[in-house]
């Protein structure tokens, strides 16, 4: 299998574009890579890669067999799982990346579903907040959530993510509601530091507009905002992944409901390329049979406006609770 070895390592230099960091990827030495595309371009009669004090880059002869090398390495994982899958199903090792706290709370369960789904496969999950870099490290895919930057990894979108802004009945009973978004710098609000964006986006009027929350409490946990808003310290904006069951227990209401924030998402991301291992397949073929559509986070607050239900009444909220109990998975 030598000759695979030598067309993985030639990708990898090509994707991480330097010997170094495309041994670091493969758990190799640089010496060895290098000899491998030394052996390569001999057997080959070329040169496939352009060598500069800046990196490497493929030549033209480089990208045509990146190409065609990609296709058989895709061919013969493709040929491994159906021999697999004839075998008794998927198998190997799925290596994932998942934010701790929405995949702790929501993916979780629905991996250990998964793995009982499919007794021969491996689950290797790294549940932490980092954005791992996919194909450096060798993941097989990753759960995002947000707003995804352009990149070179193909990605499929799971189910959107609606952000709520919120406070507790003591809050409001103490300091009152904003009417409109622009009020808010009258109000004690709850800072995410670790946002992407220092600011809050509403629509109003037809135009997404930006205001800056500000406030004595700030912290990069989402986990530790909603409990200052529960606590009645003040306003806060969170996802409602994470505040359905606050909300559904009368501990957060809702505030500027008639003023949205942007839609984000929920997805999963994978290395480019058109195959999609069958590890990964089965992976987002149940997150999509969990997610898909209204994530139950969402379809019981919908349901409970199509129903006349007043989140913000005590009796509303308790209804709420017990149709999230309903469609949460077991």
């Amino acid at each position: 299998m030598s000759e695979l070895d030598d067309i993985r390592s030639f990708i990898a230099v090509v994707e991480t574009g330097g010997f170094g960091r495309a041994g670091r990827s493969l758990g190799l030495s640089k010496s060895i890579v290098s000899r491998r595309i030394a052996r390569l371009e001999e057997d080959l009669g070329t040169r496939l890669l352009s060598r500069t004090t800046r990196g490497v880059s493929p030549t033209e002869a480089g990208i045509e067999f990146k190409a065609r090398g990609e296709r058989i390495l895709a061919d013969l994982v493709e040929a491994r799982e159906a021999v697999a899958q004839q075998a008794g199903g998927v198998a190997g090792r799925l290596r994932l990346s998942m934010p701790l706290g929405f995949g702790v709370k929501h993916v979780a369960p629905v991996l250990a579903e998964l793995a009982a789904r499919h007794p021969r496969l491996e689950l290797d999950v790294e549940a932490s907040d980092r954005r791992v870099d996919l194909i450096g490290e060798r993941f097989d895919a990753a759960i995002r959530l947000g707003t995804l930057k352009d990149s070179s990894l193909v990605a499929r979108k799971i189910a959107p993510i609606y952000t709520s802004v919120l406070a507790s009945p003591d809050f409001i009973a103490r300091h009152g509601s904003p009417a409109s978004p622009l009020e808010l710098s009258q109000y004690e609000c709850l800072v995410h530091s670790g946002a992407t964006t220092p600011d809050w986006t509403f629509r109003i009027n037809r135009r997404w507009v930006p205001v800056r929350p500000s406030g004595r409490l700030r912290s990069d946990s989402g986990e530790t905002l909603m409990q200052w808003a529960m606590a009645g310290h003040g306003i806060v904006a969170l996802p409602n992944f994470m505040a359905s069951e606050a909300i559904g227990e009368g501990k957060l209401v809702h505030v500027l409901r008639e003023y949205p924030m942007p839609e984000q998402g929920f997805f999963v991301v994978r290395p480019p390329g058109a195959y999609v291992p069958g590890k990964v397949r089965v992976l987002i073929d149940l997150l999509v049979e969990r997610f898909g559509g209204e994530p139950y986070w969402d379809a019981c607050h919908m349901a409970a406006r199509k129903l006349g239900i007043d989140l913000n009444d005590p009796m509303g909220s308790e209804r709420v609770g017990e149709m999230m109990a309903e469609h949460q998975p077991a």
